[in-house]
């Protein structure tokens, strides 16, 4: 008895007809008005909404430029979000180090950020540029130039913590093992 599906190629499965049998897939369109372009990039459309946009990726750029991830959240609970996030994502700060990127191409951590900002440096600016701030800053707030002088005193901490946290962040980039 003969079977009913039997192909003519003969055990050849390059002979048969590329994708003949799929149905034409659905392609869902970006949410912009006017927009043409597939819609393959989901936004959130409210802080802690399950329900999403979904843009082509030019789109998705411009809406969440300003997007306020923490927006409705106090203190409190923005820190601990943000220490969870932290946590959750650990593993691909410690892979970073690995990472064949350069400063200024959005390698530098928020505490080297936050340390740039001392300085008021830009995110692109190399360690000898942070060693000439570094050390222009120290002589202007250093307590033996100011003594007696409180205000003075902490801003050298915080110049000698961003110091640190740049110096150290830099020696991770450099070390070669």
């Amino acid at each position: 008895m003969a079977r009913s599906g039997r192909s003519s190629d003969w055990g050849f499965p390059r002979w048969r007809g590329y994708e003949s049998g799929r149905a034409a897939t659905t392609v869902r369109l970006c949410d912009r008005h006017g927009c043409e372009e597939p819609g393959n990039c989901p936004a959130p459309k409210s802080p802690n909404s399950p329900e999403r946009w979904h843009f082509c990726q030019k789109h998705a750029a411009e809406y969440n430029q300003k997007w306020d991830y923490f927006e409705g959240l106090d203190r409190e609970e923005a820190t601990a979000r943000a220490n969870a996030e932290q946590q959750e994502n650990a593993g691909y700060a410690e892979s970073a180090y690995y990472g064949w990127m350069g400063s200024g191409d959005g390698s530098r951590s928020a505490d080297e950020m936050r340390a740039l900002e001392v300085f008021g440096l830009e995110a692109d600016a190399d360690f000898e540029t942070i060693r000439k701030a570094w050390r222009n800053r120290a002589k202007e707030v250093h307590p033996d130039v100011k003594p007696g002088d409180a205000e003075a005193a902490k801003q050298f901490q915080a110049c000698q913590l961003a110091y640190e946290v740049l110096r150290q962040a830099e020696e991770r980039r450099t070390w070669k093992g």
